[in-house]
């Protein structure tokens, strides 16, 4: 859609909503617009993450990312716990740590942020992993392609595995709309294609949810549902709260394997000690992404061959205490 097509559907929602009646124009997605305290006053057109959208994009200051629902600020660190299941059907303890870091990495010509998770299965650290986001000028959070590595529980490598967009077919997706509202089109939060097969897509399953985590309870909490359209029946349910993001991870559907639970157990704000030491292991990670020698697994060449066409990962942002 082109920007005057878009200026022109924005012109029309606004006079609609000027001329119809207050009760009759309470619906799902602007009553939770109003419920929600949104920064803007004026309503995003949903996006699907599509390639069109992404060209169509602006990206003034794509690594300062206050979108509400998922406000990515450095040196902020979540920690979950809950369980999943395995090989055999077994239920295992899994823990993520996710520390927003203040590295950034240039990806497809967009300066993005560095986002470092940790994913521990019984307390071991199976797969460490740096992903890519960057805000566009209308509050999208978009997101640029990851790089990790499997462990085995000897903690030898498994292999690497990496996507970024606009190499080998691969393009951007939507994290996070600007405005996540009921009743509008699913969106791609990325895609890549064989031989990765990165193809979730999110949708708004449900607004005004009251969520309670160890940290805290949380109000006017949007569930977004993910899902893979060759799987039906499976879908895992991301609950985020306004201004802190994700606090929960559920799961719904007959076919969903996994049936993965987290909740957020700790919230914290590192101090310049800890974040060094995330930093040092964020840059590790993404140096070895560029050295990795070892032919290790079926997409070690793959991976090398993508991320080769991403610059490193920078320290640019500073923090104040």
């Amino acid at each position: 859609m082109t920007r005057l097509a878009m200026l022109a559907v924005k012109v029309a929602l606004t006079f609609l909503l000027v001329i119809l009646p207050a009760a009759a124009c309470a619906t799902e997605s602007t009553t939770q617009s109003t419920e929600n305290g949104s920064k803007r006053t004026q309503q995003v057109e949903a996006l699907t993450g599509s390639a069109e959208e992404f060209e169509g994009a602006r990206f003034d200051d794509p690594t300062h990312i206050d979108n509400r629902w998922l406000p990515l600020t450095p040196r902020t660190q979540f920690v979950y716990e809950g369980s999943s299941i395995v090989e055999n059907g077994r239920r295992e303890e899994h823990s993520i740590v996710v520390t927003v870091t203040d590295l950034t990495k240039v990806v497809d010509g967009v300066r993005t942020l560095v986002v470092y998770d940790e994913d521990y299965h019984a307390g071991q650290l199976l797969e460490p992993e740096i992903r890519f986001h960057a805000q566009d000028t209308d509050g999208n959070v978009w997101y640029f392609g990851e790089y990790r590595e499997e462990y085995d529980l000897d903690g030898k490598l498994v292999e690497p595995r990496a996507w970024v967009p606009h190499q080998k077919g691969a393009r951007e997706g939507i994290s996070m709309p600007a405005e996540p509202r009921l009743d509008t089109p699913s969106y791609a939060e990325g895609y890549a294609p064989p031989p990765v097969e990165w193809i979730d897509r999110g949708r708004v399953y449900k607004v005004g949810q009251k969520s309670c985590v160890p940290v805290d309870c949380y109000e006017n909490v949007v569930v977004i549902e993910e899902f893979e359209r060759n799987k039906p029946g499976a879908f895992q349910l991301k609950y985020y709260a306004p201004d802190v993001g994700n606090v929960r991870v559920g799961w719904r559907g007959e076919k969903e394997e996994e049936r993965e639970t987290l909740e957020l157990v700790a919230l914290r704000h590192l101090g310049p000690e800890a974040m060094a030491k995330i930093r040092e292991k964020a840059m590790e990670l993404d140096r070895r992404g560029y050295e990795q020698e070892e032919r290790v697994g079926p997409f070690w060449q793959y991976t090398k061959e993508v991320y080769r066409h991403t610059q490193p990962a920078e320290h640019t942002l500073r923090v104040e205490q």
